[in-house]
């Protein structure tokens, strides 16, 4: 575990973070959309390839924008910022958003990406302060991934990126893989041999009903326990405890000592107990919940000075009281209209 996971943990002991939503939640982290826009057309996050993606928008915080809304999270005790899209590296000047977001003080600063433009970004991303990548995979088989991602290229370039990015510093990559039941079932075995050993994270990912285009059914989920169950029958793992409160994935370790495995079972094992994420859209709107249908358009008042757009931000979150994933199946929810995960990410 890194020094910067260590760490964390302390952070939100912060007298500038003692302000907490209707469950008692406090407020550690925000995940950033940069752009709605991917390269990618995955059945489970973006089906409809009528929208197509491009590297500007009229509709984008610009990152002066997102740096300041930034700095008053740093204010209020955020240390930890997560970036996403869409797909973010499709945002123009990435790299000097990162070192400008590392220059606010930002103890972790993580970028989530699907890996496909990630080589030759990855030098530079490194030099200009991020700490940690994600990167989803969801098969190794090219017609696989070409099904789970709705393109023609192949997972060789992921592949080949990820090795670049061990090559620039990064050592431990977390690869997130969702699963769908009859779809790549049958990959689980192959990623963990791939990636046993290299001191990389592979974490499975229970299908979620996120928005309303993948039009979800609950019968497509294949439940952490039954990925658990057939991954330790060929290489047994042990439980492992979290890193810190809150983390999103239960942690399992090769009982040969050849690394860990994660999952994040929002389906089956509800964590909303525990959810402390703020989810800034990259057209300034902040979100509450991967699962929310409202949001509260910060952009409309980035005229007010840092200390009021600080008090509406606390005054936000200390009304929040969502936890869906806790209530999903209830009548109310199954008729919610929720945001789409392209446009705030996962």
């Amino acid at each position: 575990m890194s020094s910067t996971l260590q760490a964390y943990p302390d952070c939100i002991k912060s007298e500038k973070n003692d302000f907490r939503d209707k469950l008692h939640r406090p407020l550690r982290d925000v995940r950033i959309s940069v752009t709605e826009q991917c390269n990618f057309y995955c059945p489970h996050c973006k089906p409809n390839r009528k929208q197509k993606y491009s590297c500007a928008s009229k509709n984008q915080l610009t990152f002066n924008e997102i740096l300041r809304i930034s700095k008053i999270l740093v204010t209020i005790g955020i240390k930890k910022v997560r970036l996403t899209g869409g797909e973010p590296l499709l945002r123009v000047g990435l790299p000097k958003l990162i070192l400008g977001l590392k220059n606010l003080g930002i103890e972790d600063l993580a970028l989530t990406t699907n890996g496909f433009l990630l080589e030759n970004f990855a030098r530079l991303l490194k030099k200009n302060g991020l700490d940690r990548i994600t990167v989803s995979l969801n098969a190794l088989n090219q017609n696989i991934f070409q099904k789970m991602t709705g393109t023609r290229q192949s997972p060789q370039a992921i592949l080949n990126a990820i090795k670049t990015c061990e090559q620039n510093g990064f050592k431990q990559i977390k690869i997130n893989v969702l699963v769908k039941k009859t779809i790549n079932e049958d990959e689980i075995i192959p990623l963990v041999k791939y990636f046993r050993g290299t001191g990389h994270i592979l974490r499975f990912i229970e299908y979620m009903d996120v928005g309303t285009e993948n039009h979800w059914d609950e019968k497509d989920v294949v439940s952490s326990s039954k990925i658990l169950k057939s991954i330790n029958h060929f290489f047994p793992v042990s439980a492992l405890n979290k890193n810190y409160q809150g983390e999103v994935a239960n942690r399992y370790a090769y009982e040969d000592g050849k690394g860990e495995i994660g999952f994040i079972s929002s389906v089956s094992q509800p964590f909303c107990q525990d959810c402390h994420r703020l989810r800034l859209s990259s057209d300034g709107k902040l979100y509450n919940c991967l699962f929310s249908e409202n949001s509260f358009d910060i952009r409309k008042h980035l005229h007010c000075d840092d200390l009021a757009l600080s008090q509406l931000i606390q005054e936000m979150w200390k009304q929040r009281e969502d936890k869906y994933s806790e209530i999903r199946f209830s009548s109310d929810n199954k008729k919610r209209n929720k945001i789409e995960m392209y446009k705030i990410g996962g």
